[in-house]
């Protein structure tokens, strides 16, 4: 069914000169002149076919066309504040929808948000299982990503962009090659996957050397399950946290970058 166009800016200056019988007391309400009100009412008769106010000697009054149409369209305008706010709601909502990479939530977010759970008990969050899921379509309101820089989306850098190359002690000299990082040219490849998550698995089970992301190893590196074989270096890709603008704005995920970016 096709929707009728509605002038909404003119029923609402018709709704202010309705409630307060008159022009100047209704663009004082508006913040307009009294000639912008009365240009609106009678561009709104125009449109409506019919004559809304009567000008009599105690004052405006109202027509019977006006009179009927009255409560229907405040009416209307309260659904309108209604729709408004169960929009908005979502800014002051505990549930989270978050994306990111297995292995960086593992090693990385998981703590993080714990802490943040522990600050804020009625919070609720849920992980999506693709981390490069669309943002409508599964209605998230942040993801991480390793990647180069935000670009259209709202983003903040959670670490710096620094990669090393990392072995499990005693392992075979051969590379663990994957798509963001792939062996060197011209070496041995031991073993090709698809994620930095099984680049890192593959390098703690000893199949091999690999270059990844410096926040997946750190713990690792600490303990001694790996060890580096290098110092590590700075390249182009870090993780983000992003989102499109709207959500970025919402009181709730600034509440959760903030929190992030802090750590």
């Amino acid at each position: 069914m096709k929707r009728t166009h509605l002038p909404l800016n003119a029923l609402r200056v018709f709704d202010a000169a309705a409630r307060h019988l008159s022009f100047t007391r209704a663009a004082d309400e508006l913040a307009v002149t009294p000639a912008a009100v009365g240009q609106q009412i009678r561009a709104l008769e125009d449109v409506l076919g019919v004559v809304l106010f009567r000008r009599t000697p105690k004052g405006l009054e109202l027509t019977d066309e006006a009179e009927a149409g009255l409560d229907p369209l405040r009416e209307g305008f309260l659904r309108f504040e209604e729709s408004v706010q169960a929009m908005q709601a979502g800014q002051s909502s505990s549930n989270y929808a978050l994306a990111a990479p297995r292995e960086f939530y593992a090693q990385w977010l998981a703590p993080r948000l714990a802490a943040f759970r522990k600050a804020h008990p009625e919070v609720r969050i849920q992980i999506a299982a693709d981390e490069d899921a669309d943002f409508t379509e599964a209605n998230l309101d942040l993801a991480v990503r390793l990647i180069e820089g935000p670009g259209e989306l709202e983003g903040v850098q959670l670490e710096a962009s620094r990669r090393v190359i990392v072995t499990a002690p005693d392992a075979p000299p051969g590379w663990i090659t994957w798509p963001t990082y792939p062996a060197p040219e011209g070496e041995k490849v031991a073993l090709s996957v698809g994620s930095a998550g099984q680049a890192l698995s593959s390098a703690l089970a000893g199949l091999g050397r690999a270059w990844l992301p410096l926040p997946l190893v750190a713990e690792a590196l600490a303990d001694g399950r790996l060890v580096a074989l290098n110092e590590p270096e700075d390249c182009r890709r870090a993780y983000w946290l992003v989102a499109p603008r709207p959500q970025w704005r919402q009181k709730k995920v600034k509440a959760l970058v903030d929190f992030l970016a802090g750590c």
